[in-house]
């Protein structure tokens, strides 16, 4: 192909299809690693279900965008703020314990519907009324600084590996040319992981064990295994009472994340598709997990942190990464593989993409001129 016909990779990219489909899949399963690291850590964590977890991410997502009509290039992977509710129903991961949590969680997904309708009725210029720049640009600047704290403490466990996948991403990025500037967080984990197994922190033990194909929800992990002779129906009002209140962090979140998408990719999806159809897919597609046992989602700012690194602003590069996530969800031995990869390949490769979400942040506060001079907007801060 001539210099010519082939896109400019510094400029902004709406239609991936010109870079041709073998491009769009590397570029989706950079999307799908991006992720990997976050989302499968909470199931193990919590003691979910890392196969049902990559399922329901996946679905999720598809979900999400065919909500939000296939604007918006989010991704939905498991949410860390029910962490402290799985641990408060299911300490220890304790398995009859964990459907109760998932149904706490399940009906924490239906306040999403309600703060939808909300924005439905009223018009999303009213509510954001409430959330201006001078909100929402801290608002994002602090997801990345908070989340910035665990990639930290996975880089402490080895260095070494996480430097070389920082370097990686940040030579790949600067100084690579073609599909190389394109995928440097790809490139990142792939370099890193094999450093990483040179020094032998990867335990394969798991790999070896595990089948190439199964199914990916247990019944036994689901709500709907509850409702039998042995439901206890105050261990389940103790968990809807305890996990519903975490949504109200989740979709102050949802909110910053749909500002910090739209900040990168310079478009206002706040105003279109609207945030009523972006909080309706993130509730719905909360709630079709925790039925099955997978955690809940969220939208993902590893995925923004991508977008801002690439700059290619497709959505259905998004739905090709939820597409491979659904596949290799059947498939245990690459789950396994994921879950193999040390706590140092995904702190380098983290401490990137949440720099970029908070540097987003900034980058709103600035395009906005918000004024900290004015001591009322300091506060606010």
């Amino acid at each position: 192909m001539s210099q010519s016909s082939t896109p400019a990779v510094t400029d902004a990219i709406y239609d991936a299809s010109s870079l041709g489909r073998p491009r769009m899949f590397l570029l989706g399963l950079q999307h799908l690693f991006a992720m990997f690291g976050a989302t499968v850590l909470v199931p193990v964590l919590t003691g979910l279900s890392v196969s049902a977890t990559l399922l329901f991410a996946g679905l999720g997502t598809l979900l999400f965008h065919f909500l939000s009509r296939g604007k918006v290039p989010a991704f939905l992977g498991s949410s860390f703020a029910f962490i402290a509710g799985y641990a408060a129903i299911a300490p220890n991961g304790e398995a009859e314990l964990l459907p109760y949590a998932c149904l706490g969680v399940a009906c924490a997904g239906l306040l999403y519907p309600v703060l939808a309708a909300l924005f439905r009725a009223f018009g999303a210029k009213r509510v954001m009324r409430f959330f201006p720049p001078v909100v929402t640009g801290p608002i994002v600047i602090s997801i990345g600084l908070i989340l910035a704290s665990s990639a930290i403490a996975n880089c402490q466990t080895n260095w070494l590996v996480a430097v070389v996948a920082v370097a990686v991403i940040v030579i790949c990025n600067i100084w690579g040319r073609g599909m190389v500037k394109i995928v440097p967080i790809l490139l990142g984990v792939v370099v890193s992981y094999a450093v990483a197994a040179a020094l032998g922190e990867v335990d394969f033990s798991g790999v070896a064990a595990a089948p190439w194909l199964g199914l990916p929800v247990v019944w036994d992990n689901t709500v709907f295994a509850l409702f039998g002779p042995q439901f206890d129906s105050g261990l389940a009002t103790t968990a809807i009472i305890t996990i519903m209140p975490l949504a109200f962090a989740t979709m102050i979140e949802h909110i910053g994340d749909i500002s910090a998408i739209g900040s990168t990719c310079e478009r206002n999806y706040i105003a279109d598709p609207g945030l009523h159809r972006t909080l309706l897919g993130d509730g719905l597609a909360t709630i079709l997990a925790s039925l099955f046992g997978a955690p809940a989602n969220t939208t993902y700012g590893e995925n923004t942190g991508v977008l801002a690194l690439t700059r290619v602003f497709d959505p259905r590069v998004i739905r090709i990464a939820a597409c491979c996530a659904i596949v290799l969800s059947f498939c245990p031995k690459f789950a396994a593989v994921i879950a193999a990869m040390p706590a140092c390949v995904i702190g380098g490769v983290s401490l990137v993409l949440y720099g970029m979400i908070s540097a987003v942040g900034v980058r709103n506060l600035i395009e906005n001129q918000v004024d900290f001079q004015n001591n009322r907007n300091v506060l606010v801060a």
